[in-house]
Formats: C-alpha cells, sequence, structure tokens
C-alpha cells in the first residue's frame, strides 16, 4: 500500500524519514511516500483535506486541529510521540549584547530578556520574536521564558515563520529572535548571525514535541503504519546509529544541511556562539525516547499551555475533547515485538 506523509524539514522528522529510508515502511508492506512542507498550516491543511494520509506534527497543532481549533476541521488520531525536547531560543547578536545577562544561565538570560522587552514596549518598539506556529510548545516555552522575568507574551510581538526559514528571517532582521526546532538554532550560529540563549529542555524538560498524526481515513494501514515509524524512531535513538542519520538527513531532499552539525544536535553538544561556546546538553533532542505510546498527561500539560496562553477557554468538554485525541491504544494495538 503506498502512503503520503507530510513533514517540516527538521532534525526530529527523523523517524518518518528512516521509515521510509531504512526499510522499515517496506517490512509492513507499506510504499511511504514523503512530503516537505512549507509551513506547518500548509501541513495541517493537507492532512484534513485528504492529500496526506499521516504527517509528522507538532504535538499541540495536532490536537488543535482535530477539535477544530486550528485549520479545518480534521478526523486526527495521535498514536504515537516522536520526539521530546528539540527546541531552543536564538537571538540576535545585537539583542544579546543589549540584554548583556552576567551569566548564560536561564534565570540570568530570562531576566536580561525581560528587561529588554519591557524597555522596548515601553519605547513603542516591542521585540519581536518568531515561534514556528500559535499552537506549537516553541510559542508556549517563549512563554515560561519571559515569565521567569516577570513578564508575559504580551510584551512582545509574536510572529509565525516557518522554521526553515528562521535563520534567513533572522539574517534579514525581520526578526529579533526565534524559537525553533533543530538544526536551525545551529545553522543560525553557524552562519555567525545568532547566539542560542536558552534551550527548550532548560525551559520546560521533556516538553513533548513532534507526534505522528493519522488521518482517520487510513483504515487498516494504520498498525503497519505506527509500527513502522515506531521502530524507525528506536533505531534513531539508537547512538551507533547516529552518524549514519545525519547524513541521511543532511541530503538535499531532506534539511539539506551539513552533517556534522546534525550529528552534534543529536549528541547534545550545542555550539551557542559564534566563538565556538559548547553547552552539553544530552537531552537537548530525544528521539528514540518519545517512540512509545503518547502519554495522557502530555496532552493534559499542553491543554493547559493552551488556556493559560488564551487560545482555549478552560474547560473539561474541552479538555476531555483534546485527551482523545491521543490513542495509546492504537500503539498498543500496534504490537512492535521484538526490535530489528
Amino acid at each position: 500500500m503506498r502512503l503520503h506523509l507530510g513533514y517540516v524539514p527538521l532534525c526530529d522528522a527523523a523517524p518518518l524519514i528512516a521509515a521510509a529510508e531504512m526499510g522499515f515502511g517496506r517490512e509492513e508492506g507499506l510504499d511511504l511516500d514523503l512530503s516537505a512542507e512549507p509551513s506547518w498550516a500548509t501541513l495541517r491543511d493537507r492532512l484534513a483535506l485528504g492529500y496526506l494520509d499521516a504527517a509528522h506534527m507538532l504535538a499541540p497543532l495536532a490536537l488543535a486541529s482535530a477539535v477544530g481549533l486550528s485549520g479545518p476541521p480534521a478526523d486526527l488520531a495521535v498514536p504515537l510521540g516522536l520526539n521530546l525536547n528539540g527546541n531552543a531560543v536564538t537571538l540576535s547578536k545585537p539583542l544579546w549584547d543589549a540584554m548583556a545577562p552576567p551569566d548564560d544561565g536561564l534565570e540570568s538570560v530570562a531576566r536580561a530578556l525581560a528587561r529588554v522587552a519591557a524597555d522596548r514596549r515601553a519605547l513603542g518598539r516591542p521585540l519581536t520574536l518568531g515561534t514556528v506556529h500559535p499552537f506549537s510548545s516553541h510559542t508556549y516555552q517563549l512563554r515560561h521564558l519571559l515569565m521567569r522575568g516577570g513578564l508575559d507574551l504580551s510584551a512582545i510581538r509574536l510572529v509565525a515563520v516557518p522554521p526553515q526559514h528562521s535563520v534567513e528571517t533572522l539574517a534579514r532582521g525581520l526578526v529579533d529572535g526565534f524559537c525553533a526546532g533543530a538544526p536551525w538554532n545551529g545553522v543560525a550560529v553557524a552562519a555567525g548571525i545568532g547566539r542560542i540563549a536558552a534551550l527548550g529542555c532548560e525551559i520546560v524538560p521533556d516538553c513533548p514535541e513532534k507526534v505522528l498524526a493519522l488521518s482517520g481515513r487510513l483504515g487498516g494501514a494504520a498498525l503497519p503504519l505506527v509500527r513502522a515509524v515506531a521502530r524507525a524512531g528506536l533505531w534513531c535513538g539508537e547512538r551507533a546509529n547516529r552518524m549514519e542519520l545525519a547524513h541521511r538527513l543532511a541530503r538535499r531532499s531532506y534539511l539539506a544541511q551539513d552533517a556534522g552539525l546534525i550529528a552534534r544536535c543529536l549528541e547534545g553538544e550545542v555550539i551557542v556562539d559564534s566563538d565556538g561556546r559548547r553547552r552539553r546538553a544530552p537531552d537537548y533532542i530525544r528521539l528514540g525516547a518519545a517512540a512509545q505510546a503518547p502519554s495522557p498527561g502530555q496532552a493534559r500539560w499542553l491543554f493547559a499551555e493552551m488556556a493559560a496562553a488564551g487560545q482555549v477557554p478552560a474547560g473539561p468538554d474541552l479538555r476531555e475533547a483534546i485527551e482523545a485525541v491521543y490513542r495509546p491504544d492504537l500503539f498498543e494495538a500496534a504490537d512492535l515485538g521484538p526490535a530489528r
């Protein structure tokens, strides 16, 4: 059976890419066609309208799409997490210099960012920060970072920027910084235009990030696809496979970036500025750790973040509808069996 899967070019699309490249799909009788989508909004719409059978998707966006809060109404189920963590906040060099934090600890950075944000808002020139989509963990991590400094999201101008365009947007001065997933923060540093100010795994440890979202039209192909992607995710999480994975992700047809930079991201060896300052963060991106049944607790956390950000009204009916999108029963029914 031939299936069409969508993804946005990021390291955490690795389980879908590996499922297609490494034969996990074929072992399940599936031919997997991958489609790189230009934005999360486009991916959301193509999945809802039937052009895609499944997708690598922002966890909050999958939930919002399934309950009609974002884009066309979509019959979606989430049987599998693809990764935890993976994001970082990258700021322009002029903004970092204006902040001048006494150290690069999270509290110091948060206070310095809040100070500059408050000053700019008072002057009528609020900071502009990019997030990949309103319904994203990136938005919630930016909110938490600002809260640590005593501000909220209203202190800045928040704009949606597809992750693969975040570096160009920063270079052109259209944003003062962005929160995006790997490898784009590292790409900004390598280009000499950005400074990684905070890692997502420091702001919200083990933050739910991307999931496998299935169209309700899949029918009998759902469980074979879950098995293929879950097994691929476990393969991606094995340290012995990281260099091979990095070289595959680096191809022009996928991320079109330096394989060494991608490998460092997968290893959690983060170069935070152009002077070569490094931060060792083994949990920077966790691929294999999330190739398991989606946790209802994650859905509850995401609903609480949506409500706190003013995106949804708090209430039990909507919370239950959102939690019902997570389908650990489908993961259990897929029965992964022994590892390859």
